[in-house]
This record gives C-alpha cells, structure tokens and sequence, in this order.
C-alpha cells in the first residue's frame, strides 16, 4: 500500500469545500491500496460552447488527482506538494450529461518527485483522456 495513512473517502471529499474541485462537481468515488479515482459531471461547469467535455476540465481532474494522491502519501511527514508538470491526451469527446471517472496511479513515488499515470473514462469506459502528471515535494 502507498498509502502510510488511507483517508476515508468522506475525508477527502470533505476537503474539496470552497475549491475548484468542488466548483467543477469532482468527487472522490474510491481509495484502493495503489490508486484513487475521483467522478465529474460533464455539465455546464466543464463543457466547451459546443457542450462537450473541455480539455481543461480533464487537466483539472487529473492534475487534482495527482495532488491528492501525492498529498496522502506524505500526509504523515507534515510535507506539502505542488504540481510541477503535466501532460495530457485527448482521446475522445464525452458529451454533456455524461460523468467521466478519473484514476491515478503512481509510476514513482520518490523522495522529492511523484509522477502519476491518470486515466479519464466515460461511463461507457471508454477512455476519454491520458495524463501524466509530476508532482514536487517541498520539504
């Protein structure tokens, strides 16, 4: 487990209260030993004008994602961590009405970098989006 201390998931939806998370409707769904996934609506807070899925709203629920899971991870050594890079591909559209479902997993977790594989799918599962994302650790 990657985890030195597995929040509930009501922890971690309890954070999100007054953040961007919470404005674009992203919710924590599940916390496994090496993974977190995360939901968000695909309405009028993450749609472009032609009412589907906006990139940028995929890069936000990567990139929270990504953090999140960085932040567990160190939660117990009182460290803070900031997004350093990230990349995204766009694979398919998701139309409005639907949820994508986001999940991150780790491909390194060391001792001043974290990089994060994130997977975005529709709830056909069909994968939507690709993400890698480096988190920096402040010590």
């Amino acid at each position: 487990m990657i985890w030195k201390i597995k929040p509930s998931l009501e922890t971690l939806n309890k954070m999100t209260k007054n953040t961007m998370l919470a404005h674009l409707g992203i919710e924590f769904i599940a916390i496994g030993d090496e993974y977190i996934t995360a939901s968000m609506p695909v309405d009028h807070r993450t749609v472009q004008p032609f009412r589907l899925l906006h990139g940028g709203a995929s890069v936000s629920l990567a990139e929270s994602l990504g953090s999140v899971a960085s932040q567990i991870v160190v939660s117990s050594m009182g460290i803070k961590v900031v997004g350093l890079e990230i990349n995204a591909n766009h694979l398919r559209t998701a139309k409005e009405g639907q949820t994508v479902f986001g999940t991150a997993k780790p491909i390194k977790i060391g001792k001043s970098i974290h990089v994060w594989n994130i997977e975005i799918k529709d709830d056909a599962d069909e994968m939507v989006c690709i993400s890698r994302l480096t988190v920096a650790i402040l010590s």
